[in-house]
């Protein structure tokens, strides 16, 4: 029996479009020759920031193209290290958790983080160094900040000059809904430092991802750059550009979206017909990822032993920093067909710990 994994957040390789990246990095490497082979600029491939730029309105020296999105993470932690704590969501990735000694929480609800919560932190301590967010799909729960939310939060960046990563890798894995502007457009950048990766929208391998940040920030990080490597990847990120100048990233992201709706709305079937009643989730529109809450007092820890041997996996939610019931699953890399499978390995592995509690269960979340 092989194993079922909703444990990886990475993208199916259907979900790849591989023969459009051998072309652009075969037509980046003849075209670009020496500069996409040689040295580089320190803060990424020049046209590439360029191109960023130009997309989100700023100037090309605030882009920084980094090593995936965490990179950026950890560029921001270092140059304001010093500035004060860290707030981050409750749950939230959980990278970022390893990466911190010490920080703040604040929950996160069905319509995103809790600002209520927020300022009560905010009035706790004195002023963070930044808040960290993934405002748009969340990584771990699904879930999006409200429009209504996403003003607020800009408004309270502006008016108390609260830092804030917005981290946004997933953004454009839209697959229905509406777009809603991001903490960076409606603050203005000036306080919001804006991070994404083309991850989860062309490929994870090329390993491109980028950070944009207030103007007077830009100075001071292409030192800590500097100290890090010489010249990022540039060969990636100059097989991406010729991958946007082509015009092949819109295409991409509508089939990869039909791909990942396809997944979702299986797993959420599967979860109905064999937790109905018994659990409750989320209901992403975009992304990689929902967010399962068992019957209180499971554990979702000691259920994952039991589901690794039934045949499927999942990453607990007391990972990202969520309860002992929680679990978050992905449902980027099976198929819909072992989607439908895993779930119901999965609720096989959870009748042990749930004999007794049929009238516990609470309703499923929209």
């Amino acid at each position: 029996m092989s194993t079922i994994s909703f444990a990886r957040g990475v993208p199916a390789p259907e979900c790849l479009p591989i023969e459009d990246l051998a072309d652009c990095a075969r037509t980046a490497i003849e075209r670009d020759g020496a500069a996409a082979l040689l040295y580089g600029h320190t803060l990424g491939y020049q046209p590439l920031r360029e191109w960023l730029g130009e997309r989100h309105d700023v100037e090309p020296a605030r882009v920084i193209v980094t090593n995936g999105s965490l990179q950026a993470f950890h560029f921001v932690l270092s140059a304001l290290a010093g500035a004060g704590r860290v707030i981050v969501e409750r749950p939230t990735y959980d990278r970022p958790r390893r990466i911190l000694s010490s920080f703040d929480e604040v929950a996160v609800d069905d319509e995103g983080l809790d600002l209520g919560e927020l300022e009560r932190v905010l009035a706790a301590g004195g002023p963070p160094a930044f808040l960290y967010t993934i405002p748009t799909f969340q990584n771990p729960t699904g879930v999006t900040l409200s429009e209504e939310r996403r003003r607020q939060l800009a408004e309270l960046a502006a008016d108390r000059n609260l830092r804030i990563l917005e981290d946004d890798p997933y953004g454009l894995v839209r697959f229905e809904g509406e777009p809603l502007p991001s903490l960076f457009e409606l603050e203005g950048g000036r306080n919001v430092i804006y991070s994404s990766s083309f991850s989860k929208t062309i490929a994870p391998g090329i390993r491109v991802g980028y950070v944009v940040v207030p103007e007077a920030m830009g100075a001071g990080l292409e030192e800590t750059v500097a100290s890090t490597y010489i010249t990022p990847a540039l060969i990636g990120q100059a097989t991406v550009l010729e991958f946007l100048r082509r015009g092949l990233l819109d295409p991409n992201l509508e089939r990869v979206g039909e791909l990942l709706r396809a997944r979702r709305d299986a797993m959420l079937a599967a979860l109905e017909r064999e937790l109905g009643g018994r659990a409750r989730w989320s209901r992403p529109e975009g992304g990689y990822f929902l967010w399962l809450e068992l019957a209180e007092g499971t554990d979702a820890t000691e259920l994952l032993l039991r589901a690794t041997s039934a045949g499927v996996t999942f990453v607990p939610g007391p990972d990202f920093g969520g309860e002992p019931n929680s679990v978050r699953l992905a449902f980027s890399f099976a198929s819909p067909d072992e989607i439908d499978e895993g779930i119901s390995r999965l609720a096989t592995a959870l009748e042990p710990v749930s004999e007794g509690r049929a009238g516990i269960g609470v309703a499923a979340r929209d």
